[in-house]
């Protein structure tokens, strides 16, 4: 990995535009240490300051730094060492960030892992990653997956989280006596409950000597280019460096009529914990960059809750009055077509930052006029953790559409798309490249793919995003289209190779092809084009079935068509493009 000089830059290049944020420094320093220092200074800054928020109940920095010590302690006496991998399969609850900071604190890497997937796809995380120890959900369905995933891996425990202990203590005893507080039916002997470790270990984690510019903090995993799972190993000052330029970088109006300045610290802002913290995105955008300010963070496990969905978190909203809401335009478009939105105060919410697919400007301008709120879209990936620019965060310099500029300290060329090493001149299409501290060590045993997406320029270290895009003459970057066939379904990226491989598993299969098609609701859907095995039949139904079994929810083709023939290269690779330019819709 190229050492940190290399990793920051130095220089404004084409964004010494004089529609650059006012006030906003060019380049951030102070963001050298373990990522844990981030709650570590604000439990000691802020000790009574409340930092997670769960249906009602509430916990300051210092009590959420008191358990993350204890889970420290625990891993250490369980033979947890420094770069073993633990997994946090695990929703949004306020469990999370104290298990996240325990296994920084321990010296471990945290593997962050959805907890909708399926048994199969959960394994080949736990597997790949060489993970040890896991951390779940008490919950019907979520727990036995685990227990099928940990079959046949290297993972020696397993900790179950029940949410009883974090509500408030007359909701919990009700919850318990009507069966409404989720838990499996029983639990495999061996398997430690979280609130008992809790208890029984001491509030003292181990000495350990982080190198913060080298060691792997977390690692989560991504289709990169290719569509083939990977582990993108991401390390402390990835995340550290984008809670500093976030925070330089956001400014706002703390009131009617006064002016833009820094997002105030400790307990001023709430940050609606919509995304999940299993994602980059949910990582450094909310549970980070709270903890780093001292802000309060409200955990939704399901922002899909209610009747109709997404009620519950619009009474989240009104009941807790967020002021900072980092979300995906699925989660914007849900809002604004909720048919009761007009029944909640949403005028709380003063920043929402959007990213993960492109947000429909008419979309934005009503959520606006809804709230008063400011939305400003930016981009990133897995591997940069994941932010590398933003749109100004104001109604005056944003360019809607556009992706901003480059966070402070990030350099983001546009590279020629037959030689990578060639920068284009202004207002040519390339491939978008990234150098900058949130830019990841690599991808976890994959050498030859990482020397697909790394190129040195000037001896610097650049990551190929596999987008296309120019800068205009205002120094914005758009992004125009895709190198790589990734779909993005209400923000989530969908690799089609992943999807593609289960589907050829069904023993009818001969040919199928995976190609994602417009959604006015979730942006893109997955659609599947199979062809059938000479003399197999099959209808929708029976697939249908089968992805259900074998991927996670948003994975899953919601449209299946069946042919005869599929278009294919000269050298008979199928021709995904035309699969989605002949659909009709």
């Amino acid at each position: 990995m190229a050492n940190q000089t290399n990793r920051v830059n130095t220089a404004a290049g084409p964004w010494n535009t004089p529609l650059w944020p006012e006030g906003v420094a060019h380049n951030v320093t102070n963001y050298l240490y373990p990522v844990f220092t981030l709650l570590d200074n604000s439990a000691a800054r802020y000790p009574n300051q409340i930092f997670t928020i769960f249906n009602g109940a509430k916990k300051t920095f210092s009590q959420v730094k008191d358990s993350a010590d204890r889970i420290a302690y625990f891993l250490a006496k369980q033979g947890i060492k420094k770069g073993d991998k633990v997994a946090i399969v695990l929703p949004n609850l306020p469990h999370f960030p104290e298990i996240f900071f325990g296994i920084m604190k321990a010296g471990a890497v945290a593997v962050t892992c959805n907890p909708i997937y399926t048994p199969t796809e959960l394994r080949h995380q736990l597997d790949d990653s060489t993970a040890k120890m896991v951390f779940c959900m008490d919950h019907p369905t979520f727990y036995p997956n685990v227990v099928k995933a940990v079959e046949d891996t290297g993972v020696e425990t397993v900790v179950v989280c029940n949410i009883k202990s974090y509500l408030p203590k007359l909701q919990g005893f009700l919850g318990g006596l009507l069966g409404k507080i989720p838990k499996a039916l029983h639990h495999e002997p061996g398997h430690i409950k979280f609130d008992d470790l809790v208890a029984q270990s001491k509030p003292e984690p181990p000495d350990i000597d982080i190198d913060p510019v080298n060691d792997t903090a977390v690692m989560l995993y991504t289709g990169g280019t290719t569509g083939i799972p990977k582990g993108a190993e991401l390390v402390h000052i990835n995340f550290t460096y984008q809670v500093t330029t976030i925070m330089e970088y956001l400014r706002l109006s703390h009131g009617e009529g006064k002016p833009l300045e820094k997002a105030y610290h400790g307990g001023y802002h709430r940050f609606l914990g919509i995304l999940p913290w299993y994602h980059s995105f949910g990582i450094s955008v909310a549970m980070l960059c709270a903890a780093g300010s001292g802000s309060s963070l409200v955990c939704i496990p399901d922002p899909r809750a209610g009747k109709p969905p997404f009620t519950d978190v619009l009474k989240a909203v009104q009941k807790y009055r967020p002021t900072l809401m980092p979300a995906v335009p699925t989660i914007f478009v849900a809002f604004t077509n909720h048919p009761k939105l007009d029944e909640y105060d949403l005028s709380s919410l003063m920043g929402c930052f959007s990213g993960g697919a492109p947000m429909p400007p008419d979309v934005c301008r009503q959520f606006e006029k809804k709230t008063g709120a400011v939305i400003f879209e930016g981009y990133g990936l897995t591997e940069t953790a994941p932010v590398l620019s933003a749109n100004p965060t104001n109604r005056e310099t944003r360019k809607i559409g556009s992706i901003g500029f480059p966070l402070p300290g990030t350099d983001i060329k546009i590279l020629d798309l037959n030689d990578p090493a060639r920068e284009l001149p202004r207002g040519e299409d390339g491939e978008v490249a990234a150098c900058g501290p949130q830019v990841m060590k690599g991808y976890w045993n994959k050498p030859d793919a990482n020397a697909e997406v790394f190129v040195t320029i000037e001896g610097k270290r650049y990551f190929l995003t596999g987008d296309i895009g120019h800068i205009d003459e205002d120094g914005f970057i758009l992004i125009t289209d895709r190198k790589k066939d990734i779909i993005i379904v209400g923000g989530f990226n969908v690799y089609p190779r992943e999807v593609e491989d289960i589907i050829y598993s069904h023993p009818k299969v001969e040919l199928c092809a995976v190609v994602g098609v417009p959604d006015k609701h979730r942006g893109e859907t997955v659609k599947a084009v199979i062809k059938l095995k000479e003399g197999q039949t099959a209808d929708t139904k029976e697939f249908m079935a089968f992805c259900k079994e074998n991927m996670a929810g948003y994975k899953r083709p919601r449209i299946i068509e069946f042919k005869n023939a599929l278009p294919v290269s000269t050298v008979g690779k199928v021709l995904r493009r035309k699969l989605r330019d002949s659909h009709s819709g």
